[in-house]
């Protein structure tokens, strides 16, 4: 894999072989397996699956964030050339908020009702030795950056004060007020409706674009993905069954799952219907694990010779991953 180091061609964060398990009173259920992802200097990957497929336990992961019946059973998070997986409480209590930092879905509920937002916004900057007046004017310019009109004098409001859109954007002007080198948008926008979230993700786009930093972006809205990110990574049941740029997942998908979770997104359908496509079958058990693919339950095409054991990951095209025996016979059809 390349360098970890912080370069513009390099990787911001690479996971390798990833494995984390929880342990539940119906035993040890296997929430993510040998995940293997890079997210590029100045690039934005787009993480995208099904519900309890393991993009939260990914964040938390890289967060090192996870619940205490978790048990990570191999594999390392390296940011810019360290493990955080290896890291002291207090080097993670420094790159928390400060090089690595989080939008979260809500807006309603990632704000302190009780403080208002210049207090919230100059707290998070307890590192920076700089007067409360500097932090003040610094978070007002942040809250201008994102399109809060009058900043100054909302920085003495309250959360309740704003609307759900504009709490996002107070979220993503405290998450990136720091200038971190990488920004999880955990589905920054699903709170929203349609108007505020394109606006959301131009403010997203215009301050990645000049803070530079990278971006994890998470998401089921595959219209999004696709507007926004420069590489995918598609997960499934705690396994990343493909990996690549945005325009081969979105228009070369060699996996049958991503082809099924392509062919489910509202915006492909173009007749009136009252019924929606959807994915047959369920998401396995994931304390009951065999040695088959993890997909062969809900697979459209095991039928064409599959030996249906577990399948190594392939590069099928340059940049192009996919964990799936018959994934030429999904690019060609």
């Amino acid at each position: 894999m390349a360098d970890a180091s912080p370069v513009k061609d390099g990787h911001v964060l690479e996971i390798q072989d990833l494995s984390v398990n929880f342990q539940t009173g119906g035993g040890l259920l296997r929430a993510l397996r040998h995940v293997s992802m890079d997210i590029p200097a100045r690039r934005i990957v787009g993480l995208v699956g099904e519900s309890g497929c393991g993009k939260s336990t990914i964040i938390n992961a890289i967060l090192n964030l996870l619940a205490e019946n978790a048990v990570i059973q191999n594999g390392v998070i390296d940011f810019q050339g360290r493990d955080i997986l290896a890291m002291t409480q207090d080097e993670l209590r420094a790159i928390r908020g400060n090089r690595i930092s989080v939008v979260f879905q809500d807006p309603m509920t990632s704000l302190n009702p009780v403080l208002s937002v210049g207090r919230q916004m100059t707290d998070i900057q307890y590192r920076d030795n700089l007067s409360k007046q500097a932090k003040m004017e610094r978070a007002a310019r942040m809250l201008t950056r994102v399109g809060i009109p009058d900043a100054d004098k909302r920085l003495k409001n309250y959360p309740h004060q704003f609307s759900g859109g504009m709490r996002q954007r107070i979220a993503i002007a405290m998450a990136l007020i720091a200038q971190p080198t990488l920004l999880i948008a955990d589905e920054p926008t699903t709170a929203l409706d349609a108007t505020l979230e394109i606006q959301i993700i131009e403010r997203l786009r215009r301050l990645h674009e000049d803070i530079g930093c990278s971006i994890l972006f998470v998401s089921h809205h595959l219209g999004l993905v696709a507007e926004f990110c420069d590489q995918v990574v598609v997960m499934y049941a705690g396994e990343t069954v493909e990996n690549g740029a945005v325009r081969d997942i979105f228009h070369r998908a060699a996996h049958p799952y991503t082809r099924a979770l392509l062919e489910c997104d509202p915006a492909r359908i173009r007749e009136k219907t009252r019924i929606l496509p959807t994915i047959p079958g369920e998401i396995p058990d994931l304390v009951n694990l065999d040695d088959q693919c993890i997909f062969t339950e809900r697979c459209p095409i095991k039928q064409h010779g599959c030996p249906l054991t577990i399948p190594p990951a392939r590069e099928i095209e340059p940049g192009h991953f996919v964990r799936c025996h018959l994934s030429e016979l999904e690019v060609a059809a």
